[in-house]
C-alpha cells in the first residue's frame, strides 16, 4: 500500500510539475543589442510617481458636491499635459503592474514561484538605463529593480512602515515618502556629489506611494479614507513639482508621469481581471509633452468621459506596457531590451523626425528579441524540425513581432508533449526517446516527460489477464445497461468540470443528489434519513448560488453560526446522556472544552470587528487566542475517544473553532451545513449496506475507527463504490468552491485573517487562507473514512476509484489549458488544471491526515478513567 502511495504520488507530481516547465517557463530571452533614438531628446529628466491601487474612476470623477478629489492633477488634465486610461493586464497585483510600467513587458509568469516579489531572471528596465535613479516607497517594489540593474547607479530608499491595514492612519506611507524626498533635495545643496549627479541628463526619481492600496484593502475604495488619501496624495505631488521644478531652476527639461501599478475592487481586493482593477490613471505632463487639446467629441466604448466632465478633453489611451518606452524616448535611454510596449507617440510634443526615429527604434528594439530567441531556438532544434515564423515576410506592425516572437516560445512549448507510441517495444522506445531528446539537447525534465509513460504502460501491460477478465464480467451485462452507466457517469464527470466554470453546476448537482432516495428502497426503509438527507442537500445547494466576492462582512451570520454549533453540542452530549453511553469524565471536559473554544472564537472574531472599526488596531489579546486556537485544532481532536461519531464530533468542533476565526459572513455557515450532510451521509450508506445484507447489522455508535479491518473480508468493487467514490469527488468540489473561496484570484477576502494579523505578509495571509479552504475539505475526507470502514472495501480500491474520476477532470482540463488570447483566459485554463491536478496530489497528504485524525489517540497521564454514569 505504502509503495502504491509513494508511486502514485511520484507520478501526479511529474504531470502537476509539467505544467509549470510547458507554460511558465520565462519568455525573457537576454544578449540583445540596445536601441535608443539617435536624436537629442526632449527632457534631462523624469519623475514618475506611482500610486498604489488608484483607481482610475476615482480619481478623475467629481465628488458629490462636484469638485475633483485631486484638483492639481485635475488641472495638469486641462492647462498643462495630456491624460488617459492605462490598461493593465493580468494578475494586477503591484509586482507585474511595476514590471509592466518600469520594464516595459508583463510579468514574466515564472515569478510566480517566488510570489512576485523577486526576479526569477534578470530583465532589464528604464531604471537600469538610466544614468541615475532615485527611488522611494515600499522596500517590496524598490528592491526588485535594484536587486536586477547593472553597476551601482539605481538608489533605493525604502520605507520601514509595513502595510498594516488595521492602521488607522495609512496616509503617512505616502507622506513618508514625500518628507524623504524634500529631506533629499534639501541635502543635494549641501552635497557637492549628489548635486553633480542631480544635474546630469537621463535620470528618474522614482515615488511609490502605497497609502491609498492600504486603505483600499482595509477600508474599500467606496471609504472616505481611500477618498481623503487622493487628496494627500495630490497635495503631495503638486508640493514635489514646485519642489522640483525650482531646485532646477524651472529650466523646463523636465517630464513628469502620475499613473498607478492596478486597480481595485469596490470590496477592496485586486489580482483579477474587473475593469475597476485593470483601468488606471495616466496623467503626464513637462518637457516633450503635449498641451491639452480641446475636442468637440470623441469615440469611446464607455461613458467615462461625460461621467467624470471631462467630454472636451482629448484621451488617448494605452496598455500598461507601453509606458515605458515612452518615458524611455522622452529622456533619452535605451528601450529597455524585454519592452513589449508600443510607443504611444500622440502624447509626445517634438518634431517629426524625433517620432518617427523613435517609432523605428521601438519596431528594431521589439524585432532584436524575435530575432535573438529564434536563434536560441534554432541552435537546439533539428533543422528539419524547425519551422521559421511564416508570417514575418509580411511584417508591417510591432504586433506581428509579438507573434513571432509567442510562436519561437511556443515551438519549446509543443516538443514537450509526451510520446504516445504505445505498441512499440518498451525498450526501443526508451531508447529512441532519450537519443531524440539528447541530440536537440532538452532539459533533464524532458526525459521525465517523455520516459515516464513507458515504465507506466509496461506495468499497465504485465497486468492484461485482470484486464481481460474485468472486460468478461462486463459482458455478462446487457449492452443497453453498460451503455446507460457509461452516459450517467461521464454526465456526472461534465457536472464536475462545468463547476469550474460555473458555480451553480453544484446547485444543480445537490438538487439531484436530494431527489436521489425517492429513486431507491430508502424512502420505504429510512424515511427520516431520507428526508434529512433531501433538507441537507438542498440547504447546501444554496451556498454555489450565492455571491463569490463583493460581499460585506456581516459578522453577525458568523454569531449565528457559532450559536448553533453550540446548540448542536449540548444535543450531543444530552442525547448521549439519554442513551446511557458510558461518558468518561475527560471526555465531559473535551467536550466542554471544545466549546469554550467556540465561544472564544466568537468573541475574537466580534471584539476584533469593532475594534477594527474604531481604527484601534488588532488586540494583542486577541491574536494570541487565535493562534492558540488555531495550533490546538488538530491535537484536540486526537483525545477523543476513537468511537465513529463521538471522533467526527470532536474534529468538527475543533476546526469549526478555526474557520469561525476566518470567517466574515455566510460563509461560517457553511462547514456546518457541510458536516450535517456527512452524517446523514455516513448513515444512509449504512441503510444501503443493510439493504443488500440483512445479516449485517452494524450499529454506527459502537463502531471503532481504530479497529482493523480483516483483509480477508475485503471483497471486489460494485457499482455502489463507483457511486460513493463519485459522491466523495463531488463533495470535495463543493468543499472547494460552495463558498467561491477560490473561484475567483480576488475572491480572497483579506478581512478573512484580521484575527490573525493585519500587517501585509502575503505568505503567511495566504496560509491561513489556503487552511480556510482545507478546513471543508479535511470535514469531508475524515466523512469518507467511516464509508471506506462500514463498505469492508480496501482503501485502496475505493481510493483508485477516486483519483480515476479527478485524472478524468485533469484530463478534460489539460487539454483545456489556452496558450492564447488574453492573460486573463490564459491564467485561467492554467489554474483549473492546477486545482485538479492539486487536488489529486493533496487528496493523498490529506487521506494521511483524515487517518491521523480519525484512527490516532493521545492518551493523557494522570488519574485512572470515571464514569459519569
Amino acid at each position: 500500500m505504502l509503495l502504491f502511495f509513494i508511486l502514485g504520488l511520484l507520478v501526479h507530481f511529474v504531470f502537476f510539475a509539467s505544467i509549470f516547465d510547458i507554460y511558465f517557463t520565462s519568455p525573457l530571452v537576454h544578449g540583445m543589442t540596445p536601441h535608443f533614438t539617435p536624436l537629442p531628446p526632449p527632457a534631462r529628466r523624469l519623475v514618475l510617481f506611482v500610486a498604489d491601487g488608484l483607481r482610475a474612476d476615482t480619481l478623475y470623477e467629481l465628488d458629490e458636491n462636484g469638485n475633483s478629489r485631486a484638483p492639481f492633477i485635475r488641472n495638469i488634465i486641462m492647462h498643462e499635459g495630456s491624460w488617459g486610461i492605462s490598461h493593465t493586464r493580468v494578475p494586477t497585483e503591484s509586482r507585474p503592474g511595476h514590471v509592466a510600467l518600469i520594464a516595459g513587458f508583463y510579468e514574466d509568469v515564472s515569478a510566480v514561484a517566488k510570489g512576485w516579489k523577486e526576479n526569477p531572471v534578470e530583465f532589464d528596465s528604464l531604471f537600469n538605463e538610466s544614468k541615475y535613479t532615485w527611488s522611494w516607497g515600499s522596500s517590496d517594489i524598490l528592491s526588485m529593480f535594484s536587486k536586477g540593474a547593472s553597476g551601482d547607479h539605481v538608489y533605493t530608499d525604502g520605507s520601514p512602515e509595513k502595510e498594516d491595514f488595521a492602521s488607522n492612519n495609512a496616509a503617512k506611507l505616502d507622506a513618508w515618502v514625500f518628507d524623504k524626498v524634500k529631506d533629499f533635495f534639501h541635502a543635494a545643496r549641501s552635497n557637492q556629489s549628489l548635486f553633480s549627479k542631480l544635474n546630469k541628463e537621463k535620470i528618474v526619481f522614482f515615488l511609490h506611494l502605497s497609502g491609498i492600496d492600504t486603505n483600499g484593502h482595509a477600508h474599500r475604495p467606496t471609504s472616505r479614507e481611500y477618498k481623503d488619501n487622493i487628496k494627500i496624495v495630490d497635495d503631495g505631488v503638486k508640493e514635489m513639482v514646485s519642489l522640483i521644478k525650482h531646485f532646477y531652476g524651472n529650466d523646463g527639461k523636465t517630464a513628469f508621469v502620475f499613473t498607478s501599478d492596478h486597480g481595485m475592487t469596490d470590496w477592496g481586493v485586486h489580482g483579477a481581471g474587473h475593469l475597476s482593477e485593470t483601468l488606471t490613471p495616466f496623467v503626464t505632463w513637462g518637457a516633450g509633452i503635449k498641451y491639452p487639446q480641446k475636442v468637440s467629441a470623441q469615440q469611446f466604448d464607455d461613458t467615462f468621459l461625460k461621467e467624470w466632465k471631462l467630454e472636451n478633453w482629448k484621451r488617448q489611451d494605452m496598455e500598461q506596457a507601453d509606458i515605458a518606452p515612452f518615458m524611455a524616448s522622452l529622456i533619452g535611454v535605451p528601450f529597455p531590451l524585454n519592452s513589449v510596449g508600443t510607443l504611444p507617440v500622440d502624447y509626445l510634443n517634438t518634431t517629426d523626425l524625433f517620432k518617427a526615429e523613435s517609432m523605428f527604434t521601438n519596431a528594431v528594439q521589439i524585432l532584436e528579441q524575435f530575432k535573438v530567441k529564434m536563434t536560441q531556438k534554432k541552435e537546439v532544434t533539428l533543422s528539419f524540425l524547425f519551422t521559421p515564423f511564416k508570417l514575418l515576410s509580411d511584417s508591417k506592425q510591432m504586433n506581428i513581432l509579438r507573434k513571432a516572437r509567442s510562436y519561437i516560445q511556443q515551438k519549446k512549448y509543443d516538443e514537450a508533449k509526451p510520446s504516445h507510441l504505445l505498441q512499440c517495444c518498451f525498450v526501443a522506445i526508451g531508447v529512441l526517446v532519450a537519443f531524440f531528446l539528447l541530440i536537440q539537447g532538452c532539459p533533464w525534465t524532458y526525459y521525465v516527460y517523455c520516459l515516464l509513460p513507458v515504465p507506466i504502460w509496461y506495468a499497465v501491460l504485465r497486468e492484461f489477464q485482470v484486464i481481460q477478465d474485468l472486460m468478461k464480467s462486463l459482458l455478462t451485462f446487457p449492452l443497453s445497461r453498460i451503455i446507460g452507466y457509461l452516459l450517467v457517469f461521464t454526465l456526472g464527470i461534465e457536472v464536475l468540470v462545468l463547476s469550474f466554470f460555473y458555480r451553480y453546476m453544484l446547485t444543480a448537482g445537490l438538487v439531484t443528489f436530494a431527489g436521489w432516495p425517492f429513486f431507491t428502497q430508502l424512502w420505504t426503509r429510512a424515511k427520516v434519513i431520507s428526508l434529512s438527507w433531501t433538507f441537507f442537500s438542498l440547504l447546501l445547494a444554496v451556498f454555489p448560488i450565492m455571491p463569490v466576492v463583493g460581499r460585506m462582512p456581516d459578522i453577525s451570520l458568523v454569531m449565528g453560526a457559532g450559536l448553533v454549533v453550540l446548540l448542536l453540542s449540548l444535543f450531543f452530549i444530552t442525547s448521549a446522556i439519554k442513551r446511557k453511553e458510558s461518558l468518561i469524565n475527560e471526555e465531559i471536559l473535551l467536550h466542554l472544552f471544545q466549546m469554550l473554544s467556540i465561544v472564544l472564537s466568537m468573541y475574537v472574531v466580534y471584539s476584533t470587528h469593532s475594534s477594527l472599526l474604531k481604527k484601534q488596531g488588532l488586540p494583542l489579546m486577541n491574536q494570541i487566542v487565535s493562534w492558540t486556537i488555531l495550533a490546538s485544532s488538530l491535537v484536540v481532536p486526537l483525545l477523543s475517544p476513537t468511537i465513529l461519531f463521538q471522533r467526527l464530533f470532536s474534529i468538527f468542533l475543533s476546526l469549526m473553532s478555526t474557520y469561525l476565526l476566518l470567517s466574515t459572513g455566510y460563509e461560517a455557515l457553511f462547514p456546518l451545513v457541510l458536516s450535517c450532510l456527512m452524517f446523514v451521509w455516513i448513515y444512509m450508506e449504512q441503510e444501503i449496506i443493510q439493504q443488500s445484507d440483512d445479516s449485517c447489522k452494524l450499529k454506527l455508535t459502537s463502531i471503532e475507527f481504530s479497529y482493523n479491518t480483516d483483509r480477508t473480508q475485503f471483497r471486489q468493487l460494485n457499482l455502489d463504490d463507483i457511486r460513493r467514490a463519485y459522491f466523495f469527488v463531488f463533495f470535495l468540489m463543493t468543499a472547494f468552491f460552495g463558498t467561491g473561496n477560490i473561484a475567483s484570484v480576488n475572491s480572497f477576502e483579506l478581512a478573512s485573517v484580521y484575527c490573525f494579523l493585519t500587517v501585509f505578509r502575503p505568505f503567511m495571509m495566504g496560509a491561513l487562507m489556503i487552511w480556510k479552504i482545507l478546513i471543508p475539505f479535511v470535514l469531508v475526507m475524515c466523512a469518507f473514512e467511516p464509508v471506506q470502514l462500514m463498505t469492508q472495501l480496501s482503501s485502496k480500491s475505493l481510493f483508485l476509484i477516486v483519483l480515476v474520476i479527478s485524472d478524468m477532470m485533469a484530463l478534460h482540463f489539460f487539454f483545456l489549458v489556452k496558450d492564447y488570447g488574453s492573460w486573463l483566459d490564459i491564467g485561467t485554463s492554467i489554474s483549473h488544471y492546477v486545482i485538479v491536478m492539486t487536488i489529486t496530489i493533496f487528496l493523498m497528504f490529506i487521506n494521511g491526515l483524515a487517518q491521523l485524525l480519525t484512527t490516532k489517540k493521545l492518551k493523557l497521564c494522570g488519574k485512572p478513567k470515571s464514569h459519569l454514569i
